[in-house]
C-alpha cells in the first residue's frame, strides 16, 4: 500500500496531465461527431396545433366568399404564413359579377413545384340541413373548409422544404363550395388558379397537386377518390399504411368527386384528392368544431409530411 501511495505522489502531475488529455480528446471526438452527423428534422406535424388553427377559423364565423368574415380570415391567414417564413401572394378574381374572391398562395423552396391545395370558403346556404327552417343559413364549415386549411397551415410550420429540392406552393382556394346555387358553380377558385398558372411566381411548372378537403372528421374514413391520379393515391396511401393508418386511409375506391383537383387533371397535371365524404353533417348547420379531432388532422398531415420529406416518389420507376 505504501509503494502505491508513493508511486501516486511521484507521478501525480503526469497522471493529472494524462487525465486532462483524455478528457480533452473525448470532448473533441464528441464535438466532431456532433458536427459531422446529419441535422435531424425536429419539427413534426402536430394535430393539436392544427386543431387550434381550425378553432381560429371558426371564430371568424362562416367564411362565405366576398364577406367581411372571409376578408378577416384571409388577412389572418396571410399573416400566419408570412410569420412562418413563406412568400405570400394574393390572387384576386371575380367568381361571379360584383363579388371578389381571393386565392391565397404561399411559396417556399426552388425547383419544379408541388401544389398542396385546399379551399377555405364555407358554403353560403345549408341546403342539406335536416331542418327546412335552417336551410337558408350559412354552413359553419368546420370539416368542409377549416380542416383542410388547418392541415396546410401546420404543414407550413413543420414541413422541411429545404430537404425536398422542390418548390412547394400551398394554395388556399376561394369560391369552391357554392355549386347548385343560382349564379354560382363549384371549384371556381381552383379553376382560376390553374388557368392563370403562368402568372404565379415559382408555382409553374407543376409536378403534381394534392388537394386536402374535408379531412378532420373524428369518425375519419378516407377512401380512394376515383378521379384522382391512381399512382399518386398509391404512394400516399402506402405511406399512410407504413405509419399505421390503414384503418383510416382505406384502400378502396368509393366516390368520384368534383373537387379542386379537377382543373389540374383537365390541364394534364397529375392530381390526388384526400377527402372524407362519409360525413352526415355535410352542407348542414351541424358542420361544427366539435365534429373534428386533432388525431384525424394529424394522420393526414403526418402522412403528407413523411411522404414529401422522403422524396414524394410515385408512379412506376423511371
Amino acid at each position: 500500500m505504501a509503494r502505491v501511495t508513493g508511486f501516486l505522489r511521484t507521478y501525480r502531475i503526469e497522471l493529472l496531465l494524462l487525465a486532462g488529455l483524455a478528457a480533452a480528446t473525448a470532448f473533441f471526438v464528441y464535438l466532431g461527431y456532433g458536427l459531422a452527423r446529419p441535422v435531424q428534422d425536429e419539427l413534426v406535424f402536430s394535430g393539436e396545433r392544427a386543431f387550434a388553427y381550425a378553432e381560429t377559423q371558426m371564430a371568424f364565423g362562416p367564411r362565405v366568399t366576398g364577406t367581411e368574415a372571409s376578408r378577416q380570415m384571409t388577412d389572418w391567414l396571410i399573416g400566419e404564413l408570412q410569420d412562418l417564413g413563406w412568400d405570400v401572394y394574393v390572387q384576386n378574381f371575380n367568381p361571379v359579377p360584383d363579388v371578389e374572391g381571393r386565392n391565397i398562395i404561399a411559396v417556399s423552396g426552388q425547383g419544379q413545384a408541388i401544389v398542396l391545395g385546399t379551399h377555405y370558403d364555407s358554403r353560403m346556404v345549408a341546403d342539406r340541413d335536416p331542418d327546412p327552417a335552417r336551410r337558408s343559413e350559412p354552413v359553419p364549415g368546420a370539416h368542409d373548409g377549416a380542416s383542410g386549411v388547418a392541415v396546410l397551415l401546420e404543414l407550413a410550420r413543420s414541413l422541411n422544404v429545404a430537404a425536398m429540392d422542390r418548390a412547394v406552393c400551398l394554395v388556399f382556394f376561394d369560391a369552391e363550395d357554392n355549386g347548385r346555387i343560382p349564379g354560382w358553380d363549384w371549384i371556381l377558385g381552383s379553376r382560376y388558379f390553374v388557368e392563370n398558372l403562368a402568372g404565379v411566381p415559382s408555382c409553374s411548372p407543376v409536378a403534381f397537386a394534392v388537394i386536402v378537403d374535408m379531412v378532420g372528421d373524428a369518425d375519419q374514413q378516407l377512401y380512394r377518390e376515383r378521379n384522382s391520379t391512381p399512382e399518386l393515391v398509391d404512394a400516399i396511401w402506402e405511406t399512410a399504411a407504413q405509419l399505421g393508418y390503414s384503418r383510416w386511409f382505406i384502400d378502396e375506391p368509393r366516390y368520384r368527386i368534383l373537387d379542386d383537383h379537377i382543373p389540374f387533371l383537365e390541364a394534364g397535371i397529375p392530381a390526388a384528392n384526400i377527402i372524407d365524404f362519409d360525413y352526415p353533417y355535410w352542407h348542414t348547420t351541424q358542420d361544427t368544431l366539435d365534429k373534428l379531432s386533432p388525431e384525424s388532422l394529424a394522420r393526414v398531415g403526418r402522412t403528407l409530411e413523411v411522404w414529401l420529406e422522403s422524396g414524394a416518389a410515385w408512379g412506376p420507376p423511371p
